[in-house]
């Protein structure tokens, strides 16, 4: 990536570099990694608005994982299984107007209110509260919830897979996931992506082309696309809990495994069944994936998983281990 450096006068490669960097949050000090971009010839630091945004909302989430505090985009998955809007739901608590839309922006929550919206994740408890607190509103919205709380009850069996598959995907930024927390909907994305650009992908070649992908979004960004982990297998970088990943996606309908058979061989190939969702990646993000693509389009499974053993982060780790984000900048494709 290019930008202009002040002291060399001139336009200049930049890297990003990680250093340890103290904020305070609500009166208490909070230590994180830090992604900063620095000129590559004389090492001054940069300004990078996303990488400074990205350090700011990181010691945010440490002191929420300290404090035990519900995630911004927790608190907003709660407010939309019930069908309310930002202002209807601050309503429905009796809280400022402006409150819950602060606390999804990532302000953080005042802990009581954590408490409560805690209470309300599960439908039964939103059912309590309704029956047994005056209510601001009117009886036709009033009427509305409750019919939503009631099919989501009906529905406790699919909440508990997904609280189920949500437990085994950090939400809290780390150098394991690329400083951001799992994100199911660029993953979908992703797999999308690359399931629509050749036919025969194969399941083995989408977890190389996912995990350069995510290394060298965050080696240029500081930040991982999909937040996945990769973990050390015997035949390359795997995203850690992938079958229970590309299992969910299966029953959504977004993608699956087909089983192929080729003589005595067995290989697995990625189904899209659905188009590529709009929005959901940047037009930084398709850039890295297209750059992905055609670095690898020719490439097989064997040649693909033989090139990513040659990546320092993978025989730096043994089987079963993470591998660490901070092995992103010795990948070099070209």
């Amino acid at each position: 990536m290019m930008d202009y450096c002040e002291v060399c006068g001139k336009e200049v490669e930049t890297k990003i570099i990680t250093r340890k960097e103290t904020f305070n949050v609500c009166g208490e000090d909070i230590e994180i990694d830090a992604h900063v971009m620095v000129c590559a010839e004389c090492g001054e630091e940069l300004f990078n608005e996303e990488l400074d945004s990205a350090t700011l909302i990181n010691a945010y989430n440490e002191y929420r994982r300290r404090h035990k505090l519900l995630l911004p985009e927790e608190i907003k998955t709660i407010r939309e299984q019930y069908g309310l809007s930002q202002r209807s739901f601050a309503k429905l608590l009796n809280w400022g107007d402006k409150t819950i839309c602060r606390y999804e922006n990532g302000s953080i929550q005042d802990k009581a209110h954590n408490s409560l919206l805690l209470f309300l994740r599960e439908p039964e408890n939103m059912r309590t509260y309704l029956t047994e607190n005056e209510i601001v509103l009117d009886e036709k919205q009033k009427a509305k919830l409750l019919d939503t709380v009631e099919k989501l009850e009906l529905d406790a069996e699919y909440r508990a897979d997904i609280r189920l598959f949500d437990s085994f995907f950090s939400r809290i930024p780390s150098e394991e996931n690329g400083s951001k927390g799992f994100d199911y909907e660029k993953l979908c994305a992703m797999v999308l992506f690359f399931a629509h650009k050749g036919t025969g992908l194969l399941k083995t070649k989408l977890m190389k082309l996912l995990n350069y992908s995510d290394m060298i979004f965050y080696k240029e960004n500081g930040v991982s696309i999909s937040g996945l982990k990769y973990a050390h297998l015997p035949y390359g970088p795997v995203p850690d809990n992938f079958d229970m990943i590309l299992g969910r996606m299966a029953a959504e309908h977004l993608a699956h495994i087909e089983v192929i058979y080729d003589g005595t061989y067995e290989k697995h190939q990625v189904i899209p069944e659905c188009d590529i969702p709009e929005g959901v990646l940047s037009e930084s993000e398709i850039e890295v994936l297209d750059r992905i693509y055609e670095k690898f389009k020719s490439f097989g499974s064997v040649e693909i998983s033989e090139y990513s053993h040659k990546e320092k982060g993978y025989n730096a780790t043994k089987t079963g281990q993470i591998i660490s984000y901070a092995y992103a900048k010795d990948i070099q494709l070209d």
